[in-house]
């Protein structure tokens, strides 16, 4: 099994455009195979295994040569085996042994109590990409592999891992360009996390398939003709929507399945053996097309002329297909695909041998490294500050002197000014946005020119947060309020141990810990600076239930989570590891495959459900336990959910409902056409028809148009869509759909 799966990593590299190095590839391959002899993986495979399987999605679906697969087979050596980098050094060389060096750094370390082990960890990711670039890719492609073989680990480890791909990885591969590793994150992160909905999608798009090739047929044939008349070698396919996406589509707009009806985007690939003709021939597709179908007009999009900042470049335009609905159609050259598909490691395929760092990441490196410049950055804040430049739609806008700047799509002209230089941001005082005047909040947009206008006396200000949107804005907003914050933070530390010690208090790490989810901070400097702010007042009450309390939730959940006799221990023999790759210790971390059942009597509740989103039995949720021990449960796509799983997975907890007596509130929104006995007939429906205790009603009226919230007392989520699916069938009602609020 072993040798099979080599065979096919060096099969797929003899087939590529690099030298061929198989020699040291070899060398690293028995080596690795020598430093993991006789450790298993949690599925019981031999270890090496996935060693293999990591270089091959590096090889094979990324595209990288000799260094990166070595790099890849090795990437486990030195964290979980005695051999050091000097000895990988000593074998392979600096470049290989500095690429290891960066994926053991990302892995491994020790951080602060309240620091987050994912958010350490991605910080340090970044960090290893100023230096190669192959770091990151290699590390995508690890991800990869331990999410195809997710389903060996406990459900609450799936949680965390899962989360944390969905919140960090996948944003990150979209960013790179990795579009195809973007998807199947995705998709895998879904599967595990609602695997119901995943099961019902993939069996849904199965049986409207025969539907879907018919009409992509009759759509594609007159435009086949037309291609074949140009002479063009092509490939002309539908990409058909990932599941994940389907189901954003569905929760977000509050549709079925049946009612998303741009299930497919068809694409059309041309070869193109001189680059500088690309431009022309898609010009040329576009026009053949829009000969024979309407075109959208305001769903152009020309990403040849401007490509991505990932480098996507690509003609999309959408017309009007045979069956009245709208389809895309993607225009791209061969080469054009490879980058959609591989991001900037398609380049390696147009080289011979190992390339260099590509010149259009340059700048968002630049970026990243602007951010790690601050010697202090809290782990979550960074984390969430990348994360708002990951997933950013992007807009193009022009300096006065024509120069064209790539901005995130909601980038105001303070962000314009912080990304030209720090010191225009920080005496920033308003903007000219095409000649006109325009506040510094003003939200720009694509084909706007810019100019800033800045005053000496200006000074920055923490509420400038709110107007920014890049992460480089944000940054060096933080950096210039830093010695302003220091002052505050000053203050206030010497407030808070004033009062201390008038109450004999020790300041030891958990009456700190306690006061600082009491008052619902998120570290100590960010309680001193609320404390020195005046935006905690200084009084007993601040002390009220701080000393440490005997045998609270927290701690009985440590020593015996989920009632009955305590349990020892789980013992994992040595030679077992796990394919998690964040490091161990989170702190208070419940790592158990039982599950806490969710119980709810006389009123009393061994939960607290959360006000975010609001879960109902029969929603999919997890158990988050907070620094005082309590239990609270959020719906597994609540966005808070998300960020906790990608932060502080350690503290999940795998939970399973069992409140058949109680009742919860939900919200449903309905909206439909006005009439006289209407609210009469929804109101029957719920308090008579179905028995449904209703606590509050809002309803309004405007030209014809009703819009109604209806508060009410449900047993589990399988009522709501009941009552959603009778409210639809009442005359004029349009849509019915359960909402968070």
């Amino acid at each position: 099994m072993i040798d099979n799966a080599y065979q096919r990593l060096l099969d797929g590299y003899l087939r590529s455009n690099h030298r061929k190095k198989v020699d040291i590839i070899d060398k690293a391959y028995r080596f690795a195979r020598l430093a993991h002899e006789g450790i298993r993986r949690r599925s019981g495979e031999p270890y090496i295994m996935h060693p293999i399987a990591v270089a091959t999605i590096v090889s094979q679906e990324i595209g990288l040569g000799s260094t990166s697969i070595c790099a890849a087979l090795l990437h486990d050596v030195v964290e979980d085996t005695d051999y050091t980098i000097e000895d990988i050094e000593a074998q392979f060389g600096k470049k290989i042994a500095q690429i290891v060096d960066g994926l053991t750094k990302i892995s491994g370390g020790i951080f602060g109590d309240l620091a987050s082990v994912q958010a350490e960890n991605f910080r340090k990711l970044l960090l290893t990409m100023s230096d190669d670039i192959r770091v990151v890719l290699i590390k995508m492609a690890d991800r990869l592999h331990n999410m195809r073989t997710l389903q060996s680990m406990p459900p609450q480890k799936q949680y965390k891992i899962a989360g944390e791909t969905l919140y960090i990885y996948a944003p990150l591969a979209h960013r790179l360009g990795l579009f195809a590793i973007k998807t199947e994150l995705e998709d895998l992160s879904f599967k595990h996390e609602h695997p119901d909905a995943y099961a019902r999608i993939e069996q849904q798009l199965a049986l409207s398939e025969a539907k879907r090739n018919e009409l992509f047929a009759r759509f594609s044939a007159p435009i086949r003709e037309r291609l074949d008349r140009m002479g063009l070698s092509y490939e002309f396919r539908a990409r058909i929507k990932s599941c994940y996406s389907i189901w954003k589509k569905m929760e977000t707009k509050h549709i079925p399945f049946e009612e998303v009806y741009d299930l497919y985007a068809a694409r059309i690939v041309f070869e193109c053996d001189h680059e500088a003709d690309e431009k022309r021939i898609c010009w040329n597709i576009y026009s053949e097309i829009t000969d024979l179908y309407r075109l959208h007009p305001d769903r152009v999009r020309d990403w040849i002329s401007t490509p991505k900042a990932n480098g996507y470049r690509a003609l999309h335009i959408t017309v009007m297909g045979p069956d009245g609905n709208w389809v895309e159609v993607q225009i791209r050259s061969r080469h054009m695909d490879d980058i959609a598909e591989r991001g900037f490691a398609a380049h390696w395929k147009y080289k011979i041998g190992e390339g260099e760092e590509e010149s259009e990441l340059a700048a968002w490196l630049q970026t990243i490294e602007d951010i790690l410049k601050n010697p202090e950055p809290n782990a979550l804040d960074f984390l969430d500050t990348i994360k708002l430049n990951l997933f950013a739609s992007e807009i193009v806008v022009f300096t006065p002197k024509g120069e064209t700047i790539t901005l995130p799509k909601d980038a105001s002209v303070l962000d314009m000014a912080f990304m030209l230089h720090t010191e225009l941001g920080t005496h920033c005082i308003a903007g000219k946005v095409n000649h006109k005047l325009v506040p510094m909040s003003h939200r720009l947009a694509s084909g706007d020119q810019v100019e800033v206008l800045t005053s000496h006396s200006q000074q920055p200000k923490p509420e400038w947060d709110k107007f920014l949107v890049t992460a480089k804005g944000k940054t060096r907003l933080r950096s210039a309020l830093k010695h302003s914050r220091r002052v505050i933070i000053d203050r206030g530390e010497r407030r808070l141990q004033t009062l201390l010690a008038e109450h004999n208090v020790e300041p030891t790490s958990e009456v700190m810990s306690r006061i600082i989810s009491a008052e619902h901070a998120q570290n100590k400097e960010d309680l001193y600076y609320m404390i020195g702010n005046d935006e905690i007042a200084l009084s007993d009450q601040l002390l009220k239930g701080i000393r440490p309390q005997q045998g609270n939730m927290f701690t009985r959940l440590l020593r015996n989570p989920f009632g009955g006799k305590t349990r020892k221990p789980d013992s994992k023999p040595q030679s077992t590891r796990d394919n998690d790759d964040t490091a161990p210790g989170t702190p208070g971390k419940v790592d158990t495959k039982q599950v806490y059942v969710l119980q709810s009597q006389d009123g009393v509740s061994n939960y607290t459900v959360a006000s975010c989103c609001h879960p109902i039995p029969g929603d999919d949720v997890v158990g988050y336990v907070n620094e005082r021990g309590e239990v609270i449960v959020h719906k597994l796509d609540c966005p808070t959910a998300m960020r906790l799983k990608s932060v502080d997975g350690g503290r999940l907890v795998q939970t399973r409902w069992d409140t058949s007596s109680a009742r919860f509130p939900a919200t449903i929104h309905v909206e439909g056409i006005d009439r006289l006995g209407i609210l009469q007939e929804i109101i029957y429906i719920i308090s008579t028809n179905m028995a449904i205790n209703m606590r509050a009603l809002n309803i309004r009226a405007d030209q014809g148009v009703f819009k109604c919230d209806l508060n009410v007392l449900i047993a589990d989520v399988n009522v709501v869509t009941n009552l959603c699916k009778r409210l639809k069938r009442v005359k004029g009602v349009n849509t019915a759909t359960r909402t968070n609020s």
